[in-house]
């Protein structure tokens, strides 16, 4: 009887930075035996794979799309070479398989179909952001995109942050990055002045910037956040 390979969920960099300042070396060691993909993008998938290990030939390499396009009566058949022996990696855009990314639902048909899961070590957004937050790591949210409609975003804001205060949880949340001064303008009008907004963008890269300050405090701070990949934290005390 064959034994089932296993799905490796790879992580890539946040952005364009040296992989080595982020990945340990069992990411590169992964590459160097997995044949199979699983990616939202061939194009930067390939480029990722040369960035971490450039001595992989290229011409090997099998892929398929997992993005907002795929069918879901087409995840048995990516799941599949697994099925027959072969190792599959999962790569996200930017970060970590499965969190925040489309990767979670073939990480769950894996599980239903015996399948071995290994998650490698990586950059997180969302922890990282958590970590130097100085917020409360014990109890928090991450909330994915907020409304666009300005009223529906106000009215979100004020129950996550009602929420922060009552359960002292902290809220996280993302914008869509040219959306992002906008994003923190609606948060300076509707937020209690003594709530703390920790913004972390560009992590991990060149141009990280992560700054925690009551809401009164950054509305003397100018700062263009314009297509930075930014995390937005809110702790009402």
């Amino acid at each position: 009887m064959k034994m089932n390979g296993k799905l490796y969920l790879i992580p890539t960099t946040l952005g364009d930075c040296d992989p080595l300042d982020v990945l340990p070396s069992t990411v590169k060691r992964a590459i160097e035996f997995i044949e199979d993909y699983i990616v939202e993008n061939e194009k930067t998938a390939r480029k990722a794979i040369k960035i971490i290990n450039p001595q992989k030939v290229q011409a090997t390499l099998r892929f398929q799309m997992l993005n907002k396009h795929t069918e879901i009566s087409e995840h048995n058949k990516m799941i599949q070479p697994c099925l027959e022996g072969k190792n599959i990696g999962l790569m996200s855009e930017a970060g970590c398989p499965g969190i925040a990314d489309p990767g979670a639902v073939m990480v769950k048909l894996a599980h239903e179909k015996g399948i071995q899961v290994v998650p490698l070590v990586g950059p997180s957004s969302i922890l990282l952001a958590m970590m130097a937050s100085g917020m409360n790591g014990q109890r928090f949210t991450f909330n994915g995109y907020l409304p666009i409609e300005k009223s529906d975003k106000k009215t979100v804001l004020k129950a996550l942050e009602k929420t922060s205060q009552d359960k002292n949880e902290s809220q996280l949340f993302i914008e869509t990055p040219y959306r992002n001064n906008k994003l923190l303008e609606e948060m300076l009008q509707t937020l209690q002045p003594n709530t703390h907004l920790c913004i972390a963008a560009d992590i991990t890269l060149p141009t990280e910037y992560i700054k925690t300050f009551r809401i009164q405090d950054w509305k003397k701070v100018k700062i263009d956040l314009h297509n930075r990949p930014t995390i937005f934290i809110i702790h009402k005390i």
